[in-house]
């Protein structure tokens, strides 16, 4: 099989992978008996901004958007570099590298995001 092939079937599959899981959707049923559980245990189901998970969740939302912006700015980085190659393969084979790598990175961070929203909205509130 092709390389070039190979690797964007290897991918789409971590994409899928890594994405699928913010399209699951918990059963409400199940939710609410843990909702009980938790009441009947004398947990409090209440949060507000000032809260741990509150104040958790902005801390790694705002972490997990600096590494999506990091990585934007080194796709960004490395599009202009194999621009400016001249023709050089080993600036340009330096370039897709980095490209391949930031694009991979990238695809992580949305996915971890994609987790993280779900934990989030679903388990802490």
């Amino acid at each position: 099989m092709n390389n070039k092939l190979k690797q964007a079937l290897v991918l789409i599959f971590m994409v899928g992978v890594l994405i699928l899981p913010y399209f699951v959707f918990a059963e409400t049923s199940a939710l609410d008996k843990l909702k009980d559980v938790g009441g009947a245990s004398g947990y409090s189901q209440d949060t507000d901004e000032t809260s741990f998970s509150a104040i958790l969740g902005t801390v790694v939302g705002a972490f997990l958007s600096l590494l999506g912006i990091i990585f934007i700015i080194l796709i960004i980085s490395a599009g202009y570099n194999w621009m400016t190659a001249g023709g050089n393969e080993e600036k340009v084979s330096r370039a897709q590298d980095t490209l391949w790598r930031a694009i991979i990175g990238l695809i992580i961070v949305i996915g971890s995001y994609a987790i993280w929203e779900f934990v989030f909205s679903r388990l802490l509130y």
